[in-house]
């Protein structure tokens, strides 16, 4: 598995090129996009990278990636990041490694978002593999859990070593057992309307690209 997943993050940082402003992604596979890049700019290569997360930003400066910020940089050029899920749109979930909410300011931020996934993330519809992660404000926990029961979903709060999981933002994460999800835009509407949800890892309409390791090499999936 790990074969693939190199496979996927080696190929997308190839689009990475001089001058240009990246978004760097969170999670196993987009690390080898981060640490391929960290290698191009050891060898010269200018750019700059903004972070979706403390644990990315982390791996970008042990690399000696120059990293900046949004307030820094109005537009992203490239954003490359992973998922947990992608369906046959080449829509997302994402969330798995709890940074959703600034992967999704950054993808929002960019002129292009190419996404690496190995072959096992490909589902015909998302929800039928992963939980959908919902971030929300830790005092708002018990009733974000009655309104999402609501919408016919199971959600169960994310733990870390006996205690409930803290986000870089400082928020809870609901991992919600939604099932295949038919109606993708109705329900991250409906989350989205429920006080206290901070954001939702459906991201609908947002990778233009997805490259996917597979055993038998690259494949790249793109949006009609």
């Amino acid at each position: 598995m790990e074969d693939l997943k190199r496979i996927a993050g080696e190929a997308a940082a190839s689009l990475v090129n001089d001058g240009m402003v990246i978004g760097l992604g969170t999670g196993s596979t987009v690390r080898y996009a981060i640490l391929e890049i960290g290698r191009r700019v050891k060898e010269g290569m200018e750019i700059v990278g903004i972070p979706t997360s403390k644990a990315t930003e982390q791996l970008a400066r042990s690399l000696g990636i120059p990293l900046g910020t949004l307030e820094d940089y109005e537009e992203i050029d490239l954003t490359i990041d992973g998922a947990d899920e992608v369906d046959e749109d080449l829509d997302l979930i994402k969330g798995r490694g709890g940074a959703l909410f600034r992967e999704k300011v950054v993808a929002k931020s960019s002129q292009n978002v190419v996404i690496v996934v190995d072959e096992g993330k490909l589902v015909p519809t998302l929800g039928t593999k992963a939980p959908l992660p919902v971030e929300v404000v830790p005092f708002s926990v018990p009733y974000c859990m009655r309104k999402i029961k609501k919408l016919g979903i199971k959600p169960k709060l994310r733990m870390s070593d006996g205690h409930p999981y803290i986000t870089d933002n400082g928020n809870n994460i609901l991992d919600c057992d939604a099932g295949p999800i038919a109606d993708k835009v109705g329900m991250e509407k409906s989350l989205k309307e429920i006080t206290g949800v901070v954001e939702s890892g459906l991201f609908i309409g947002i990778a233009r690209r997805v490259y996917v390791g597979t055993k038998g090499g690259l494949k790249i999936l793109e949006r009609e």
